[in-house]
C-alpha cells in the first residue's frame, strides 16, 4: 500500500496536511485525522465536498452531473467523497478550517542554535518533536520562549524535516530580537503553530520570476530545497534585493541549490548608494518586460509593503500582467501582513 499527502488549503489561510492512503478516499482520510470536510451524501451526488484540486494525480469514481459538471471536473474540480489520490495532491477547501472542526497544528521545538548572519538578520534552527506539513513558502507562528508572545515567520527549510530552519529580521527592541540576540540557549523550547499563509509554491509549469526582498528570502529558500529535490525544466530567475553587500545572507545556500536545479539564475541587487556592486537601486530598476516572458510567466514576490506596492505598480507601467502574481508582505511588527 501507499501513502500519499494531501495538503488541505482552507480559505481562512490553515493548512492541514493529511496522509491518504491510495484506496482511500480523501474525505475519509481527514475524517480519520479528525478533519470534517463539508459532506452530505458521501455518494457522489450532492456536491456539497467539491473542492479544486491545485497539484497532484487522482482518481474520480461516480459522480452526477448535478454535484459536478465536466467543465468543473476538467478545470480541476473533484468531489472529495470520490477522489482517491494517485500521488502527493494539494486541495483548496471553499471552507473555513473553522467549519470543518480543525485548527493550524502544533509541534514542540527545542532550539538547536542561533546565527548572527548580519546585522540585520538571524539564523534559527530548531529541532520539533515531530516532522511538520508544510507547502514551501508557507509561516508558522513561533512562540518567544519565557513569553506569551509569538511572531510568525516563514520556513527556510524543506517541508517534512526534523530540523526546521528561519531566516529572521532583526528589529531592535523587537520581542523575537531581543531573544534571539541576548537570551536564546540551545534546549529552550518554542511552540510552533501552523502552517498558514496563501503564498506557497505551485506546480512549475512556466517560466518562474521570484523577487525576494530582504529576509523575503527565506521562503524561496524553502521553495529552492523542494525544486532541489523534485527538479523542475523550466527557467527560474531569482531577484534578491537587500540594501549592503552584508546583508546578502545564506548567497552561498542559494547558489548551491540554484546549481543543483539547473536551470535558476541568481540575480543580487544593493540599494546602498556608496557599496559598489553590478546591479544598484531597487528591483523596479531591473526588471524587465522580458523578465515577464510577455505574462507567461508566475510571479512569486516576498518582500517589506513598500517593494510589494512598487512592483505592482511597476508591471502596470510594463503594461505586462503576468499569468500568476503571488505576493506576501511583511511588516515591522515581524508578522505577516498580507498574502495572495
Amino acid at each position: 500500500m501507499t501513502t500519499y499527502t494531501v495538503a488541505l488549503n482552507f480559505e481562512d489561510g490553515v493548512t492541514r496536511v493529511i496522509q491518504c492512503d491510495d484506496d482511500e478516499k480523501v474525505t475519509d482520510a481527514a475524517f480519520r485525522q479528525k478533519i470534517n470536510l463539508p459532506m452530505d451524501c458521501r455518494d457522489g451526488v450532492c456536491g456539497t465536498c467539491k473542492c479544486f484540486v491545485e497539484k497532484g494525480e487522482y482518481e474520480l469514481e461516480f459522480y452526477m452531473d448535478e454535484s459536478m459538471s465536466e467543465e468543473e471536473a476538467a478545470e480541476g474540480y473533484a468531489l472529495t467523497c470520490q477522489m482517491t489520490p494517485e500521488s502527493d495532491c494539494v486541495v483548496r477547501v471553499p471552507a473555513s478550517s473553522a467549519l470543518c472542526k480543525t485548527a493550524p497544528e502544533t509541534v514542540e521545538g527545542e532550539v538547536l542554535g542561533v546565527e548572527r548572519l548580519s546585522e540585520t538578520s538571524f539564523g534559527l534552527r530548531v529541532k520539533l518533536a515531530r516532522p511538520m506539513g508544510f507547502l514551501p513558502g508557507q509561516y508558522v507562528n513561533l512562540t518567544v520562549p519565557g513569553t506569551d508572545t509569538h511572531r510568525s515567520y516563514s520556513f527556510s527549510s524543506a517541508p517534512g524535516q526534523q530540523e526546521a530552519r528561519f531566516l529572521i529580521r532583526n528589529l531592535p527592541g523587537g520581542a523575537m530580537s531581543s531573544y534571539l540576540a541576548e537570551r536564546a540557549t540551545p534546549g529552550d523550547t518554542m511552540t510552533l503553530t501552523g502552517p498558514m499563509g496563501a503564498f506557497y509554491l505551485r506546480p512549475i509549469a512556466r517560466p518562474q520570476l521570484w523577487l525576494a526582498g530582504g529576509t523575503g528570502l527565506a521562503p524561496f529558500l524553502s521553495m529552492l530545497e523542494q525544486v532541489a529535490e523534485q527538479g523542475a525544466d523550466q527557467p527560474i530567475t531569482l531577484y534578491y534585493a537587500v540594501t549592503r553587500a552584508a546583508d546578502l545572507v545564506e548567497l552561498e545556500r542559494v547558489r548551491a541549490l540554484a546549481d543543483r536545479i539547473g536551470t535558476v539564475e541568481v540575480i543580487t541587487i544593493l540599494a546602498a548608494a556608496e557599496e559598489p556592486h553590478e546591479r544598484k537601486g531597487f528591483v523596479t530598476d531591473h526588471v524587465t518586460a522580458d523578465d515577464l516572458n510577455g505574462g507567461d510567466c508566475d510571479v512569486y514576490l516576498c518582500g517589506p509593503p513598500p517593494m510589494v506596492d512598487a512592483v505592482r505598480a511597476h508591471f502596470a507601467k510594463l503594461g505586462v500582467e503576468p499569468a500568476n502574481f503571488h505576493f506576501e508582505k511583511f511588516n515591522p511588527t515581524e508578522e505577516k501582513a498580507a498574502a495572495a
